[in-house]
């Protein structure tokens, strides 16, 4: 097996040239697949298993001493995913520095002053990361309400925060930028949310002003065979599921839906309302107006749209 490019090692553009390896070689690996980037301007072999130690190597290279890595560069560290569509694409690590502490200043990676105190960072590996409650606090805080929630259950649903110390702990916050949406989101965050599109469907739905949905509810037929359903109402017998477009584009999948609601409602008369990121998030509001209308709720005007 040929040696791995820096043994394996993230490495910057610079390290790259060290290496023999010029702009136009590194932009051809890229392509071919033969490299992986972790995030801007920092590189690694593409044979070497994505990690959370691997991911540790990649921000240790441009961390500053003061800084403390917060933020989505904080639930990337720990393999979740949790920036705003296209977002995850050429990322700039998050740093944040102690009030009192010097300014973050590292040309790869963005950064800002904050109130941190110490049981609101953990060292893991040579980095200081904020806790997971620290983390989601912030992005509470934030980022735009949809995706707020969505990162939020993300940590629910790898079991690294519970909702009820999120809720204690923005609730002793005073003062801060943003905390009012983070307290009306905190008392919402649900563990059993599969993807970022149940998070922006179920938050649509309970800003529309219906009951809370049943995530993940389980439907269990005559053969004992189990489908689950996203976002439903089981005693109506009301189903909603978000399609998105990581596994519901191919025509496999669609037909796999249709065949499986299809038969769901044939054998105990489920009915459906289908989101997906358009009805979502769109000017078109026939979503909640098809569940009001199934529910017996007229919905509550939207105030939250396309990502402004």
């Amino acid at each position: 097996m040929p040696t791995l490019i820096h043994d394996g090692f993230p490495f910057t553009s610079q390290i790259a040239r060290d290496l023999g390896l010029s702009p136009a070689i590194l932009r051809s690996h890229l392509e071919q697949g033969l490299v992986r980037r972790e995030f801007r301007n920092v590189f690694v072999d593409a044979r070497v298993p994505d990690s959370r130690s691997g991911r540790l190597r990649a921000i240790k290279l441009v961390a500053p001493k003061n800084a403390v890595v917060c933020d989505e560069t904080a639930a990337w560290v720990r393999g979740l995913d949790v920036f705003a569509p296209g977002g995850r694409h050429d990322f700039e690590p998050a740093m944040v520095a102690r009030h009192g502490a010097g300014r973050v200043r590292h040309a790869r990676s963005r950064g800002r002053q904050a109130i941190i105190h110490a049981d609101d960072v953990e060292y893991v590996n040579g980095i200081h990361l904020t806790t997971s409650v620290r983390t989601v606090s912030d992005l509470l805080r934030k980022m735009y309400r949809p995706y707020a929630l969505a990162a939020a259950d993300a940590f629910a649903h790898a079991g690294l925060i519970g909702g009820e110390e999120v809720i204690d702990y923005v609730a002793r916050l005073k003062g801060y930028r943003g905390i009012v949406q983070a307290r009306s989101l905190a008392t919402i965050i649900e563990p059993k949310t599969q993807s970022p599109g149940e998070s922006w469907q179920r938050l649509r739905m309970l800003d529309a002003g219906f009951p809370p949905p049943d995530p993940q509810h389980e439907v269990i037929d005559d053969f004992g065979r189990s489908f689950f359903i996203d976002l439903p109402y089981p005693e109506l017998l009301i189903a909603t599921e978000f399609d998105g477009r990581e596994f519901h584009t191919a025509q496999h999948h669609r037909e796999h839906d249709v065949d499986r609601r299809d038969y769901l409602s044939d054998l105990y008369g489920w009915r459906w309302v289908i989101g997906d990121r358009q009805r979502i998030f769109g000017p078109d509001t026939s979503f909640e107006d098809e569940l009001g209308d199934l529910l017996g709720i007229r919905p509550l005007p939207r105030w939250w749209g396309a990502r402004r």
